[in-house]
């Protein structure tokens, strides 16, 4: 196996996508033999062609298959040691065709299902809603334990490209100038993960055998805030204070009882981290692993820097 030559040869699922474009990159610069999975190497996505122009350019390889075509899906698993799935929360059920590959190919020595979130062992007590993003990632926990795969699932909690560009604040992705909307009484503890730290902290346990059927937190002391504190970070970038309103925990649960999927999916995982604290509010314990503590060499980006790319925009924005 690739092991025994060098670093293990890794088979990333959804390469291309929100995440998963971190994880490839990442797979890349670490020096991994990288294989992408791709339904088709060209389309019509100008993004994802030129993404995956670019990875092949740094040395990845194209491996074209799918999930739906089991001999392509076996094909692709026998030339790899280590799979990252990073597929959508809308195809997580898919994974299953996965596990049952590498099961049947049996050669697989790590496998990464698709998390980057909130630890779902941990939110049994989530509303009806979240639990549609929450159950299908136990259904493949338990999957992969079943068939006796070795794992590492990694919980990158708040990934900052979804939470930290509109301070949280639901569906706004550019940090506001005038007034913020605050969750309760705003002080719940919350952890911030740049992308691309979460795919580099994973990317570092894929051989790690500290990491072998672990949870990998991804904790960063830095970015443990509450969205009072990431407010307070962005009112100070700006020299101006903005003016609060508060989201009851009345007022979410009515908005997530009102809304259609996915928003009532998506403010229920809001009302899991932001009301119940369940990024934070228990001990990881012995049986799970830490990332910063575990790889010190990484620097990771705090939730202070990640906010400095929207000062750049905003300087040009109301400059004379």
């Amino acid at each position: 196996m690739g092991e025994e030559m060098g670093k293990p040869r890794v088979l990333v699922v959804g390469g291309t996508g929100r995440i998963g474009q971190y994880i490839s990159r990442a797979s890349v610069d670490q020096g991994y033999p990288t294989f992408i999975l791709t339904r088709s190497a060209l389309g019509s996505d100008t993004r994802k062609s030129e993404l995956i122009q670019s990875l092949k350019d740094s040395g990845a390889v194209i491996v074209e298959g799918s999930l739906d075509n089991h001999e392509s899906l076996l094909s692709a698993l026998r030339q790899v040691d280590v799979v990252i799935s990073s597929l959508a929360e809308s195809n997580l059920l898919d994974q299953l065709k996965l596990v049952e590959a590498i099961k049947e190919v049996g050669t697989i020595k790590r496998f990464l299902p698709s998390e980057y979130g909130t630890d779902p062992d941990r939110v049994l007590h989530a509303l009806e809603p979240a639990q549609q993003i929450f159950g299908p990632k136990r259904q493949v926990r338990r999957a992969i334990e079943a068939a006796g795969i070795p794992y590492t699932y990694v919980s990158s909690n708040c990934i900052a490209c979804f939470f930290l560009p509109g301070l949280a604040q639901y569906g706004i992705f550019t940090p506001p100038e005038d007034e913020v909307a605050i969750y309760g009484d705003g002080n719940t503890k919350v952890i911030w993960v740049d992308e691309r730290d979460s795919a580099t902290y994973a990317m570092k346990a894929i051989d790690d055998p500290r990491a072998i059927n672990k949870t990998l937190y991804i904790r960063p002391p830095a970015n443990i805030l509450s969205q009072n504190e990431v407010v307070e970070i962005w009112e100070r970038k700006i020299g101006k204070t903005l003016e609060k309103t508060t989201i009851t925990e009345e007022d979410i649960l009515t908005r997530i009882q009102d809304g259609e999927f996915p928003v009532n999916v998506e403010l229920a995982i809001f009302h899991v981290i932001f009301y119940k604290g369940a990024l934070y509010n228990f001990d990881i314990g012995p049986d799970a692993l830490e990332a910063s503590e575990l790889y010190p060499e990484v620097t990771y980006t705090s939730a202070d820097s990640y906010l400095d790319q929207f000062m750049v925009g905003r300087k040009a924005h109301i400059s004379p």
